[in-house]
């Protein structure tokens, strides 16, 4: 009891741990001014850009009239639906390796018992998404020049597939894992208890439950391999140039109302894919 009254009991020791309004960052004075501010500086140019997009007139700071004929130019670019057709290549080529990698690698994290150095490979998993991108990308270039001046290896496009490949594996590997964690383990010792063998448990209970999963960590890869440019722009080579490192070169010469119209294609098919995955790594059976 003395004990209690020093430390002033549960319940008083559990008040003082309830987070209070005060403590509300949400609630904080200016907290809303600063995130508002923060949204604009960060949205504002993107919005000007998709604007600007539409415009007549081929300057990109005077308006003039609305127009789609930049888009037009863009759909007739023969520049553009080569470098379009390089990322397509590379972006899905990656997706599918990235995607296989991460669900067995989710499955070998949660549905195995515990074992030696399970951390050490989570790390390892998901370590491009903690290493700055440059990093990865000089790296990248190192092992791949080391393997052509070596041993005389020259993968071509097999370059950039393997880069992306690994960069992407760890954005499908959370929404499968986190699919994972949420499935109940019941299901699947039924199964067992059915006789089902551990692949016939596995195509016909937890295969269809973790596709919305893994679906949507496909749908991630796809869009962060489709918009690489740091590790493209360093890893690729003549003849591999992909959208965004094309976008690159003609921002080198000049800003152009086509440059607004190809960043707003992809920002819209960036948005889509985002929002896809996201409702859809959201479904429940």
């Amino acid at each position: 009891m003395a004990d209690q009254a020093i430390s002033g009991g549960p319940q008083l020791r559990a008040a003082r741990r309830r987070p209070t309004k005060s403590m509300d960052l949400k609630r904080q004075p200016g907290f809303r001014a600063i995130a508002l501010l923060c949204l604009t500086l960060l949205y504002a140019p993107i919005l000007v850009l998709a604007v600007f997009a539409f415009n007549d007139n081929r300057s990109v700071t005077i308006w003039t009239e609305f127009s789609l004929k930049w888009f037009y130019n863009v759909f007739q670019n023969a520049n553009v639906k080569n470098a379009t057709m390089v990322s397509l290549q590379v972006a899905l080529s990656a997706t599918v390796i990235s995607t296989l990698v991460a669900t067995a690698a989710a499955l070998a994290t949660t549905r195995t018992a515990p074992w030696r150095g399970q951390m050490p490979a989570y790390l390892v998993i998901n370590l491009p998404l903690m290493v700055p991108e440059i990093v990865t990308a000089v790296a990248t270039l190192s092992f791949f020049a080391l393997l052509a001046t070596s041993f005389g290896i020259n993968l071509g496009l097999g370059k950039l597939i393997i880069a992306h490949t690994v960069f992407c594996i760890p954005f499908a590997y959370l929404p499968i894992r986190a699919r994972l964690e949420d499935m109940d383990l019941t299901l699947e010792q039924a199964a067992a208890d059915l006789y089902a063998r551990p692949w016939q448990a596995f195509r016909r209970v937890t295969l269809p439950l973790l596709m919305p999963g893994i679906t949507a960590g496909a749908m991630l890869a796809f869009i962060v391999s489709f918009d690489d440019f740091t590790i493209t722009v360093l890893v690729a080579g003549p003849g591999e140039t992909t959208l965004p490192v094309y976008i690159w070169g003609q921002i080198r010469r000049g800003i152009t109302p086509e440059t607004n119209a190809i960043s707003t294609i992809l920002l819209v098919i960036s948005v889509l894919f985002v929002t896809l995955s996201f409702f859809v790594g959201r479904r429940r059976r």
